[in-house]
C-alpha cells in the first residue's frame, strides 16, 4: 500500500532561511489551489494563467503559451553571468481522487497524483525569493513551467520552441517530490537516475474457428502467449546481466466466446533501460521474435514501437553541486540517498541531453501521517513540509552555481 514505510528524518528549520520559512503557508496555499484544479497534458490553461498572474504581480519577466501551455520566467541577478535553468512540470493524471481532504480535486476523473502541483508551488516560491534577492547572484535564472510530462511529453516541444536560448541556458536542475523516500531526505546520483520509457503494441492475425476444431484454425491466443513468454528472454538472455532493463507486457486482449478460437490477439507493453547504448536495440529485437513465432505458426502480425523518453542522465559536475547543497540542507549525511534510481521515465531527460544538469528526488513521504501512498495512486498525497525544503534546495543550488 505504501511507497515507503521508513519514518521521516528530522527537518531542521534552522537550515531553511527565514524568508523561505515565511513563504511556507503560501506554498501550501498555492499547491492546494493547483491540486483542486488539475489539468491533463497540454490543457494546463488554468495552471498557466495562475503562474503568469503571480509572476506579473511580482514583476518577473515571463512568456506564456510556449508549446501550448508552457511558461518561462526570466530572473536576472545583480550583473551578467551564466544562465541556470530550473524546470517544473504542471500536468495531472486521468485518475479519480479518493482523498477526503478539503483541497480534493474538483475536476472529475483528473488528479494531481504525482506531485506536480508541489513542483509548481516550489518553482513559484523559488521565483518569488530570487526576484526579491537579485543581489544574491550574478547571472540569469530561467524557470521553466512545462506541460505534459505524463505524456505525450512537453519538454521536447518546449526545447524546439527555444526555451533554452535567448539567453542560452548553461545548465539545468529539477526536482521530483518522491514518496519512495521519506521526508527529510534527498535522492541524488551521478549518471542514470531514471530509465528510458518506450512502448510497443502487436496485433497477431490468425484464423478463427470452432473451439472443437483447432486443426482448422491458427490460434491467435496460442501465438500471442508464445510471444509473451519469448519476450522475457530478451532481458534474461540478450542484455548484459550487469545492465538493468525491463520488458513488460501490460495488456493481452483476445477472444469473445469460450468455444471460439480467436482470429486476432493484441498485446502491448513497455520497455525500460538505463544505458543509452540500448536505444536502438529493443525495437528490432522485439519484432524479430514476434516475426519468427508468427511465421512458425502460420500467423501474420502488425507491430508498432514508440520511444517516448530517453534515460535521465545526470552530469557529474552539476550533480556534485546538488549533492553538496543537499548535505547542507538535510539533517544528517544519511539523508542524502545515492541509490535512488528507478525504472520510471521522465522527459526531463530531453533537457539533460541538451545541457548538463541534475534531476534529483526530494523525499516527501510521511508514513506516520498516512502520507506515503505511491505515485499515481488515487490516494497519493505528500507531506507539505517538503515544499519549503524544495525552495531552499533550489535557492542554495542557484547560489552555489553562480558562486562557482
Amino acid at each position: 500500500m505504501f511507497a515507503t514505510t521508513a519514518p521521516p528524518l528530522p527537518v531542521n528549520r534552522d537550515r531553511i532561511r527565514p524568508a523561505i520559512q515565511s513563504l511556507q503557508d503560501q506554498l501550501v496555499a498555492w499547491r492546494r489551489g493547483i491540486h483542486q484544479r488539475p489539468e491533463l497534458g497540454f490543457k494546463e490553461w488554468l495552471t498557466a494563467d495562475f503562474i503568469c498572474s503571480q509572476l506579473s504581480e511580482w514583476g518577473i519577466e515571463h512568456r506564456g503559451q510556449i508549446a501550448e501551455t508552457g511558461v518561462v520566467a526570466v530572473i536576472e541577478g545583480s550583473g551578467p553571468g551564466p544562465v541556470l535553468g530550473i524546470r517544473a512540470d504542471m500536468d495531472a493524471l486521468p485518475i479519480q481522487e479518493e482523498n477526503a481532504v478539503p483541497y480534493c480535486s474538483q475536476h472529475d476523473g483528473v488528479m494531481h497524483a504525482c506531485g506536480h502541483d508541489g513542483h509548481v508551488a516550489i518553482a513559484l516560491g523559488t521565483a518569488h525569493y530570487l526576484s526579491t534577492h537579485r543581489d544574491s547572484f550574478a547571472g540569469t535564472v530561467k524557470i521553466i513551467f512545462q506541460p505534459a510530462e505524463e505524456g505525450p511529453g512537453g519538454a521536447k516541444p518546449m526545447i524546439e520552441a527555444g526555451v533554452l536560448t535567448n539567453p542560452e541556458v548553461d545548465a539545468m536542475i529539477g526536482l521530483h517530490l518522491w514518496n519512495n523516500l521519506p521526508l527529510g531526505t534527498v535522492g541524488v546520483r551521478t549518471g542514470a537516475l531514471m530509465a528510458a520509457s518506450e512502448f510497443f503494441s502487436c496485433t497477431v492475425q490468425g484464423k478463427g474457428g470452432h473451439g472443437a476444431l483447432p486443426h482448422q484454425t491458427v490460434d491467435s491466443i496460442v501465438v500471442g502467449s508464445q510471444i509473451v513468454t519469448a519476450l522475457q528472454t530478451i532481458v534474461a538472455r540478450n542484455i548484459d546481466p550487469t545492465k538493468a532493463a525491463v520488458v513488460t507486457v501490460g495488456t493481452f486482449h483476445a477472444g469473445k466466446a469460450q468455444n471460439v478460437i480467436a482470429d486476432q490477439a493484441t498485446i502491448s507493453g513497455t520497455v525500460r533501460y538505463f544505458d543509452a547504448a540500448y536505444a536502438d536495440y529493443f525495437a528490432p529485437r522485439l519484432e524479430q521474435i514476434i516475426a519468427g513465432i508468427c511465421q512458425s505458426q502460420g500467423a501474420s502480425y502488425s507491430f508498432d514501437y514508440k520511444a517516448l523518453y530517453p534515460p535521465v542522465i545526470n552530469d557529474a559536475g552539476i550533480t556534485d553541486l546538488v549533492r553538496s547543497v543537499a548535505l547542507s540542507v538535510v539533517e544528517t549525511p544519511a539523508g542524502v540517498v545515492p541509490d535512488c534510481h528507478t525504472m520510471g521515465g521522465e522527459d526531463m531527460a530531453f533537457f539533460l541531453q541538451a545541457v548538463p544538469g541534475c534531476y534529483f528526488f526530494l523525499g516527501s513521504a510521511n508514513a506516520d501521517k498516512a502520507l506515503a501512498y505511491p505515485h499515481h495512486h488515487p490516494r497519493f498525497d505528500f507531506d507539505e513540509t517538503a515544499l519549503g525544503l524544495g525552495v531552499e534546495m533550489f535557492v542554495r543550488c542557484v547560489e552555489a552555481f553562480f558562486g562557482e
